[in-house]
């Protein structure tokens, strides 16, 4: 997708973009990646216990088994 920077270097991300990464108003953590920006949402979880694991709970949008399942295949690449 296209987009056009501003003056003022302000870019509106398309809201399907936004959806699919749970991408709201507020900050976000933009960083360098090459010669690309990389723009992420600032996860605020809280440390719960879950079946006696501790894990940070998420308030980010739930994902499809196919989603997770496409997480895991490309964090082994």
């Amino acid at each position: 997708m296209r987009a056009t920077i501003d003056k003022s270097g302000r870019v509106v991300i398309p809201v399907a973009l936004r959806r699919q990464i749970g991408l709201r108003h507020g900050e976000v953590e933009i960083t360098l990646d090459g010669s690309a920006l990389r723009i992420e949402p600032i996860r605020r979880g809280r440390l719960i216990k879950d079946n006696g694991l501790f894990v940070v709970a998420d308030d980010g949008p739930a994902l499809t088994p196919d989603e997770i399942r496409e997480l895991r295949l490309t964090d082994q690449r």
